[in-house]
Parts: C-alpha cells; sequence; structure tokens
C-alpha cells in the first residue's frame, strides 16, 4: 500500500480550487498551509498502479503549478 506525501503549490490566486479539485479525489488527504498557495497532499493507494493513475489526474488539474514528491514508502501486503 504505496503512502506518499507531496508539497502542492497552486497557481496564485488557485489555492482554494485546487485544494477542491484534490479533495474530490479517492486516497487524497489535503493540509493547506496557512500564509501561501501551498498544500500538503498525503496519497494512501491499494498499490502502485493506482498510486501512479492519481498522480496524473492530480498533475493534469489546471489551477497546480508544482508537484513535489516529499517523501513515500510502500507497505508490503501479507498474503
Amino acid at each position: 500500500m504505496p503512502i506518499k506525501s507531496y508539497l502542492v503549490h497552486a497557481i496564485q490566486g488557485k489555492k482554494e480550487d485546487l485544494m477542491s479539485a484534490l479533495e474530490s479525489f479517492e486516497h487524497c488527504e489535503v493540509v493547506p498551509a496557512q500564509n501561501e498557495d501551498i498544500l500538503a497532499l498525503v496519497t494512501d493507494t491499494p498499490n502502485e498502479k493506482e498510486e501512479e493513475i492519481l498522480k496524473e489526474r492530480i498533475e493534469a488539474i489546471s489551477s497546480l503549478k508544482f508537484l513535489s514528491l516529499v517523501s513515500g514508502f510502500n507497505t508490503p501486503q501479507k498474503k
């Protein structure tokens, strides 16, 4: 189960739009910065394929300026 955290920069004046778009996706938790157009994003997806699909959807948001991976790890599933 991949869990990744990102710093997400919004286009100036579009922080609320970006936050709304991110919150509409499954497997996302968003925390806004108080004084900047920056959001902290944590994703928790079932597998790497779903993580890649989610990342592509995030990168397609028009109010997104920059997406930076901060940390990521993958917890192996027990069989």
